[in-house]
């Protein structure tokens, strides 16, 4: 009732159309239940005070208190129906008087922009103090505290900081994109990368006022991302201090320093923080920051750190166009594919001809791919070397992927550690033993193709056998090489990706020359240019003078033998004394020191006399092949062997297990006696296996290794061989975040790795090695058989992964393989 009659007034004052010189706040709050009455006769009072005013004006004022006092009633007896009385009171006001619609909200356009007005003001005071509190506890690193920083790097900092206070957002992302101190950290989360990929997206113009001095790529804040190294050091002997770094570092598998090489083994003792700073600047600024921090941070504890930011590892969004040398390689890599296409359509459109043109044909994929999944073997074939050859290069591939691994940040490191800190992971400590079968068989097949040509008096060339080589082998390698260094670099990033992938590329760019003079393996894994390829050093230097020694054996098999078990003997106690004297470790122990690494590789793992000892087993192993084939054996004799060879075998493996133990101390002595005798035993089991099944005596292990499947593995296997590291790396490189270890299996077991080796082999294979071998037999021609002569000198050879190097006459000899002469 008291409403109708409000409302009635309220339509009267209306009508009257009295003019008011303006619209005065109400002399009372409404929501202390004062007289509305008194506030009219207020308004009413102050207008007539002021002159003329407009009805719109009045009208509003009254729809104003009107609506405060109805929304306060409604409020305190009807909360449910205050939207809908409301909306029927605006709309009789509205239909009474013409003017704008606008001229009744103006009281909520006002208390809106008051609103905003608080809320920005709120939002202000929340930020201010968000901002104290939040950059209290995660402190951004000031690299323009550096006196030398440049002036650019001054002026971006010092707007970064203004922007970080302001709770700018592309500060923001700058600052979150540094890594932070998690939990875990006595778990080994102590790495931290940060957030990798939103650092490089941040992009800001500067706020400059001398914008003429600076280029224009100066003139834009780009976030750059800086992977920082830390190494604590503990000055006293504090046990306890020293088992929380012993966690804090994982228990140490690798133990590094600063100037230890990092592209190819893991600086694990080393702490790596990303950062993400502006892009002015240097690595030096940003190392005098974080050491500075560090500094202030462990004042008076005891506990130092020494900090290194190699320029290498600060990056921005690079958008520079390719360089020449790598447009020019993009350039070969797509004329070879174009031959390739070529070839197919010229193979397939002239398949039904009596007889192809074999230089058109020989890049074509479908020739290539034909022979690549054949399964069929030639007569004669040694096959259970196929079966070992692809065991040890499984082998070989989980022990390259051990190492990849540590590369990696988990989150739960030192749970890791004490999980592979077993003596069961010498399946991957033990990576120098699955290399020496390779070599094995290569003295072996270089041998049984030797003696197989003499005794059927064939002559042999020098000359032709090393280019048959070299046209095996150098296609493949120099391809690799050319895309490892100006290809690859360009196809991903990530925190490493200049360590493991930048850096070896420029290391490659350097010396290159040398791995295609197959002498790379002189001069140190530190510069090598892909340094999993030192094998092929190692069996080519072999290979160039196996033929004096296999020639010896022919002519004075007594002399040569004794010669030839002379020089295992020499080989195998210089490896036991140059271990000893030099500290060596030919086993990956748990705790192994990166320096004693590549000493061992330098010194002993690298140097082809070191490494002679099982190549002269394999021209051992040949010549026995050759003269006492389809040698009859009792059954004792053939136990007696089984059981040698199994012990050789438990011996190489479960002999140097206890050295992965997580608190084996190293012993030169253990190391001496691993690297000189199990190489020797490792290849005394294989050789064992192909003497027997060579001469007829199978069982199931035997049968196992000469599945004809393994025919294409060996065809693949110096694919693999190259393509591995390569793969491992780029993977690397390109882990962004840290992940969780779960167990040793599921990270081997990578199916996507396996899957990548899988299909860059077959590429380089049908690419660059098939081609050129048919171009080799279109090149180079078996001369026919002849009485042996005196100036034979040479042996026929293949590369380290054919499978059999045999006399070149189908008839009452054996048949080569499917890609040799």
């Amino acid at each position: 009732m008291s409403l109708g009659i409000v409302y009635l007034c309220l339509l009267a004052i209306i009508a009257s159309g009295r003019a008011l010189d303006g619209v005065v706040q109400p002399t009372c709050n409404l929501k202390d239940n004062c007289n509305l009455g008194d506030n009219l006769l207020a308004a009413a009072n102050s207008a007539s005070e002021s002159g003329d005013v407009t009805a719109d004006k009045l009208e509003s004022k009254i729809a104003s208190i009107f609506e405060d006092k109805v929304n306060y009633s409604l409020k305190l007896f009807a909360d449910d129906a205050a939207t809908t009385i409301l909306e029927y009171q605006t709309a009789n006001l509205s239909q009474l008087h013409a003017a704008p619609p606008a001229n009744y909200t103006l009281h909520e356009q006002i208390a809106v922009t008051d609103d905003e007005e608080q809320v920005e003001e709120d939002e202000r005071v929340y930020l201010y103090n968000i901002g104290r509190r939040f950059l209290a506890i995660t402190q951004p690193f000031d690299p323009a505290r550096n006196p030398d920083a440049s002036s650019l790097c001054r002026r971006q900092m010092h707007q970064f900081l203004n922007a970080l206070d302001n709770f700018d957002l592309w500060a923001l992302k700058m600052h979150d994109a540094s890594g932070k101190l998690n939990s875990g950290i006595l778990n080994g989360n102590i790495n931290q990368p940060g957030d990798f990929d939103q650092c490089l997206s941040v992009q800001q113009r500067m706020k400059d006022l001398d914008k003429d001095k600076d280029r224009d790529e100066d003139s834009i804040i780009r976030g750059q991302y800086c992977l920082a190294y830390a190494q604590p050091v503990l000055p006293h002997n504090s046990k306890r201090l020293q088992s929380f770094f012993k966690l804090i570092q994982s228990h140490g598998p690798f133990k590094s320093e600063f100037n230890d090489p990092g592209h190819r083994v893991p600086r694990y003792s080393l702490i790596n923080w990303g950062l993400c700073v502006p892009s002015g600047c240097s690595a030096r600024d940003v190392e005098f920051s974080i050491s500075e921090f560090l500094a202030n941070q462990t004042a008076s504890t005891g506990i130092t750190f020494n900090v290194r930011v190699e320029p290498q590892m600060c990056q921005v969004r690079d958008q520079r166009p390719w360089d020449r040398n790598t447009t020019w390689a993009v350039r070969f890599f797509l004329l070879v594919l174009s031959v390739a296409v070529l070839s197919t359509i010229y193979d397939r459109s002239t398949k039904a001809q009596p007889k192809q043109n074999a230089w058109f044909t020989a890049f074509s994929l479908d020739k290539n791919l034909r022979w690549l999944f054949s399964t069929s073997s030639a007569p004669g074939d040694i096959e259970t070397v196929h079966g070992i050859r692809f065991l040890n290069a499984i082998m070989l591939i989980f022990s390259h992927k051990s190492m990849a691994m540590f590369f990696n940040p988990y989150n739960n490191r030192t749970a890791m550690s004490e999980s592979l800190g077993q003596p069961w992971t010498v399946i991957g400590r033990a990576a120098s033993l699955y290399t020496d079968p390779f070599l094995l068989f290569s003295g072996m097949l270089t041998a049984y193709s030797l003696f197989g040509r003499l005794m059927k008096q064939q002559p042999i060339r020098l000359k032709n056998e090393y280019i048959s080589r070299l046209m095996r082998i150098v296609p493949p390698l120099a391809a690799l090489i050319l895309f490892c260094t100006y290809v690859l670099p360009l196809w991903g990033s990530g925190p490493q990706w200049n360590l493991v992938v930048g850096h070896h590329a420029d290391i490659c760019k350097k010396n290159w020359w040398r791995n295609l003079l197959f002498i790379h393996n002189y001069f140190g894994f530190g510069e090598m240019c892909l340094t999993h390829t030192h094998h092929l050093g190692i069996d080519t230097e072999l290979f160039a003078v196996a033929p004096i020694l296999i020639l010896g054996l022919w002519r004075w098999p007594r002399r040569g033998l004794f010669v030839l078990l002379l020089l295992c003997t020499v080989g195998t106690a210089a490896r036991y004394y140059t271990t000893i004297v030099n500290q060596l470790s030919n086993y990956i122990y748990f705790g192994t020191n990166i320096q004693r690494l590549f000493r061992t590789a330098d010194y002993m793992y690298s140097f082809p006399p070191h490494r002679s000892t099982v190549y002269i087993m394999g021209i051992l192993l040949g010549y026995v092949l050759r003269k006492y084939q389809n040698a009859k054996l009792s059954s004792l004799q053939l136990r007696l062997g089984w059981l040698g060879a199994t012990a050789c075998v438990l011996a190489s493996l479960l002999g140097p297990a206890p050295m992965g133990d997580i608190n084996y101390v190293y012993n030169s002595t253990h190391a001496a006696i691993y690297a000189a005798f199990a190489p020797i035993a490792w290849c005394l089991f294989f050789s064992w296996i192909v003497f027997v099944s060579h001469n007829g005596y199978t069982n199931k292990l035997t049968k196992l290794f000469a599945w004809r499947g393994f025919q294409v593995s060996t065809k693949l296997s110096y694919a693999i061989y190259l393509t591995q590291f390569p793969v491992f790396f780029f993977n690397v490189g390109r882990r962004r975040h840290i992940h969780h270890y779960y167990n040793f299996v599921s990270i081997i077991l990578d199916t996507n790795e396996f899957i990548s080796i899988f299909l860059a082999s077959v590429a380089l294979t049908v690419l660059f090695d098939a081609p050129f071998q048919n171009l080799k037999k279109l090149l180079i021609k078996r001369p026919a058989a002849a009485k042996a002569t005196k100036d034979i000198t040479a042996p026929v050879t293949e590369s380290q992964d054919a499978t059999t190097l045999v006399a070149s006459k189908p008839s009452n000899a054996l048949h080569s393989h499917p890609h040799s002469d």
